[in-house]
């Protein structure tokens, strides 16, 4: 099996496979009783926040491995963050906007990670801006470009300050069909700039405003940090893209005999073409 598989989750964890390898790592939001217990005791690796050295190994897992998630291949590999590479509840947004997507729609991807959505979209045939502060989540991404024989798709691939480079790109007269973004709660930038999401998400979502085509199809938020919730998003969209059709919703881990994990908010702006 190569696929992603939320197998269960409560008392504030969760299990999943990812390919041939099931794990265990902390789910705060899963205040339930598990579902299925008997299948922990069978899980390949837990990282827990207690130890010092966070991951705890029953049976010998690779450095890295493969498993597909939203029809993209993705290099799974464990950091010492308990992050694996690849955020599955973010599968759903790529594939929905990936559906009946026009050739050559020129659409950027902010703290784009690593590149779940930027190789849909390129598998779709769009032409994709990829940008990410982390030089190293970048390379991650062309790795991952590489496993889905999108090396040589029409990617530009950025590492910079999200803010700085809209700013410019404000000034080089480029202009984008769709942009996806996905925030921090906190972040630095390639050269140490601080980015606060309750101080910056409003500007960055008007620079994203200036840089919409004159035919724009969408802009896609979603957002992990606690408190922002659908109706917040729903109330600034509101705002600032006032000739916009909004879809707010909660982002989750869905599972088909468990219970599915909330996993953050997500605001769609989309035009009616």
């Amino acid at each position: 099996m190569k696929t992603y598989q939320l197998l269960d989750s409560g008392e504030g964890l969760k299990l999943e496979q990812f390919g041939p390898y099931s794990l265990i790592r902390p789910c705060p939001q899963a205040l339930w009783r598990k579902k299925h217990p008997e299948q922990w005791a069978r899980a390949d690796a837990t990282f827990s926040r207690e130890t010092k050295n966070g991951w705890s190994y029953q049976r010998a897992l690779p450095k890295e491995w493969t498993c597909e998630i939203g029809e993209i291949l993705f290099k799974i590999a464990p950091t010492d963050f308990g992050h694996l590479g690849v955020f599955p509840e973010h599968a759903a947004l790529w594939q929905d906007l990936s559906l009946g997507l026009k050739k050559e729609t020129n659409i950027l991807n902010l703290f784009a990670y690593s590149g779940g959505a930027t190789l849909g979209f390129a598998k779709a045939g769009a032409k994709v801006c990829h940008l990410d502060a982390s030089k190293g989540m970048v390379d991650w991404a062309r790795e991952n470009a590489k496993l889905n024989n999108l090396e040589k798709a029409p990617i530009r691939w950025i590492v910079d300050d999200a803010i700085k480079f809209l700013r410019r790109e404000v000034k080089r007269g480029i202009f984008y069909d769709g942009i996806l973004l996905d925030p921090p709660t906190f972040g630095r930038g390639s050269k140490g700039e601080v980015f606060k999401i309750e101080d910056d998400l409003i500007p960055l979502l008007e620079q994203c405003k200036a840089l919409l085509s004159k035919k724009p199809q969408f802009v896609v938020l979603s957002c992990h940090t606690p408190g922002i919730t659908p109706l917040c998003l729903e109330h600034i969209a509101s705002q600032i893209f006032a000739d916009a059709h909004i879809e707010v919703g909660e982002m989750s881990l869905t599972s088909a005999g468990a219970f599915s994990i909330p996993s953050g908010s997500f605001g769609k702006i989309v035009w009616k073409k």
